[in-house]
């Protein structure tokens, strides 16, 4: 990509960064509930925890990584409720008379996304090691780096889906009806292991149980097993196919 693409979006990067800043309510917002369920949930693991049949006993290893996952769907997917906002008042529509490189109008909004995710997985990360959790430096690392991928994969997808509808009406019962299965099979809060065959052979299906197991494994200091191969695996995918969604919808819209 050229400089000329990098510096447009920067420009798109910074004015929406601007109008975040305006309200930084918002970052501690969407941490509030991956924050609560640390709070209030994590307690109720500690008896339970070493009947999991997991590599560790801390219920805190156990829970970030999922928390961590959770805060990067569900935080990434709301992203594109401002964007229908920003349409609605023409600031689409003013961008669509600019030279700016369409993909850089997708790329510049991520780049806000993304770092509000990290603030927000570094907060959680933060409060997880104040209450006990043990996991290695780098294997933390790797962790946030890829529920950055999912936040990126989740976000390009939130931003297509508020163009394709242009509804809050439209979008947030879609959102809730494909993150509530996603939630529950994805083991983020239980492991699947816990639930009867037939559940854990649906959620073998779903991509976010394995992006959970390999964060997991990181957090751990798995680095050889293929939990990490495939969740890296299906978090790069995902947001390959995030951005190829959300850049083939900008350029629709903006043609």
């Amino acid at each position: 990509m050229t400089a000329l693409f990098w510096r447009e979006s920067f420009i798109v990067f910074r004015r929406q960064l601007r109008m975040n800043l305006r309200n930084p309510a918002w970052v501690l917002i969407g941490v509030l509930q991956p924050v609560l369920y640390l709070l209030l949930f994590g307690p109720l693991l500690k008896p339970l925890v070493s009947q999991f049949d997991l590599p560790t006993d801390n219920p805190y290893t156990f829970l970030v990584p999922g928390l961590l996952v959770q805060l990067g769907m569900f935080g990434a997917f709301f992203a594109g409720f401002g964007l229908i906002a920003e349409w609605r008042e023409g600031v689409v529509e003013a961008e669509r008379v600019t030279p700016a490189s369409r993909t850089a109008l997708l790329v510049g909004r991520l780049m806000r996304d993304l770092l509000q995710l990290l603030v927000q997985a570094l907060i959680l990360v933060g409060l997880g090691f104040w209450m006990g959790m043990r996991a290695p430096v780098g294997g933390v690392v790797a962790g946030v780096v890829i529920t950055l991928c999912v936040g990126g994969a989740c976000a390009a997808a939130s931003n297509a889906l508020a163009l394709t509808t242009k509804s809050e009406d439209v979008m947030a019962p879609l959102i809730n009806m494909v993150m509530m299965p996603v939630l529950l099979l994805s083991g983020i809060m239980l492991p699947m292991t816990l639930g009867p065959a037939w559940l854990e052979r649906i959620s073998d299906f779903m991509p976010f149980r394995w992006i959970t197991d390999g964060v997991r494994g990181t957090f751990v200091g798995d680095f050889d097993g293929s939990a990490l191969m495939w969740g890296t695996g299906w978090a790069v995918g995902l947001l390959v196919l995030g951005l190829w969604w959300g850049t083939a919808v900008f350029r629709r819209e903006n043609s």
